[in-house]
């Protein structure tokens, strides 16, 4: 107890010299700084994304959040408006980058991005391929990860969808992370790059390029489609399977939140329903005499649909 009242309270002999060891004083406290990014929040459904300035207010029913106030302070602390509201001061996590994206598309949601990384093992220092910028909400949250040392190589053919994606980006801090690119897959008689750890396909009509992602991803490498429907998922493995591509999976997330009140929890009426699916799979190379037993064993299915295969881990289990 005397070694830890010295530590928290006045210099430690020996160890360190002189030197002051403070818990408290030695904490190091982010303060927000002009132009710093800040998620004024409210309530759930009240909350704003927004890059502080000192001679900004914004104007809202709960009043008026007057900028000059939020300047050094720290994250998490509060501020009233004019209107006697309490705002809170939250720094901004990738979540809050994704939601408060601008759009020009369907945007891929986080219950969606999280099931992704894990899926394909997304990791930092990984060179990512992404085929259709859209409004770069995925563009983001895979630069956040795979960054310092990864990158996210980023192709789409619209230059309006380009430059809203390029302001979310931006916003984020993430463009050093980002090559974005005008650039036609489909058509293109070369592939832009090659030996990438993944390629994200997010197009409406993605078995057109699975030759293209094929060419661009190293062996093993993921494949991921956002597919808005069914019809599209039927076409995407037709093609991946034509491609040589194994370990095929096509999923939908479903989130449901809960409100979480005294004497009264029940889950919430209003929530995201279906936003997509997502086509997952890996790149394979099959000698061609033994393609046609592949195949055969693609369609070992039983009569009720299900796999014959049983996942491994629950092989061990008693029936």
């Amino acid at each position: 107890m005397a070694l830890l009242s010295c530590v928290q309270c006045q210099k430690l002999p020996g160890l360190f010299g002189n030197t002051l060891i403070h818990f408290k004083s030695g904490l190091v406290v982010k303060k927000i700084k002009q132009n710093d990014n800040v998620l004024f929040f409210y309530n759930d459904s009240k909350k704003w994304l927004m890059r502080v300035s000192n001679k900004q207010q914004f104007h809202t029913h709960i009043g008026i959040i007057d900028h000059k106030k939020v300047i050094g302070k720290q994250y998490g602390n509060a501020i009233k408006t004019n209107k006697g509201k309490i705002i809170y001061l939250l720094e901004p996590t990738i979540y809050d980058f994704v939601m408060k994206s601008q759009r020009s598309t369907q945007i891929v949601y986080p219950k969606d991005l999280g099931y992704i990384a894990a899926r394909i093992g997304l990791q930092s220092g990984q060179q990512i391929i992404e085929i259709g910028t859209g409004s770069g909400s995925l563009t983001t949250f895979l630069a956040s990860i795979v960054k310092p040392k990864g990158h996210v190589y980023t192709y789409d053919v619209d230059e309006n969808f380009m430059a809203i994606a390029r302001k979310n980006i931006e916003k984020a801090g993430l463009v050093k992370h980002v090559t974005m690119e005008k650039f036609d897959i489909k058509n293109a008689r070369k592939v832009p790059r090659t030996n990438a750890d993944v390629v994200v396909v997010d197009l409406g009509d993605p078995w057109l390029v699975v030759p293209q992602a094929r060419k661009m991803l190293k062996g093993s490498g993921a494949f991921v489609s956002i597919c808005p429907t069914m019809n599209q998922l039927e076409k995407l493995v037709t093609a991946l399977r034509q491609n040589d591509f194994f370990d095929i999976e096509c999923t939908e997330q479903i989130v449901r939140t809960i409100e979480a009140r005294e004497g009264k929890t029940r889950h919430s009426f209003r929530g995201i329903g279906h936003t997509t699916y997502v086509a997952f799979a890996r790149k394979v190379t099959t000698p061609k005499e033994l393609r046609r037993i592949v195949t055969t064993d693609s369609e070992d299915i039983d009569s009720d649909g299900s796999k014959l295969v049983e996942d491994e881990s629950l092989s061990s289990q008693k029936k």
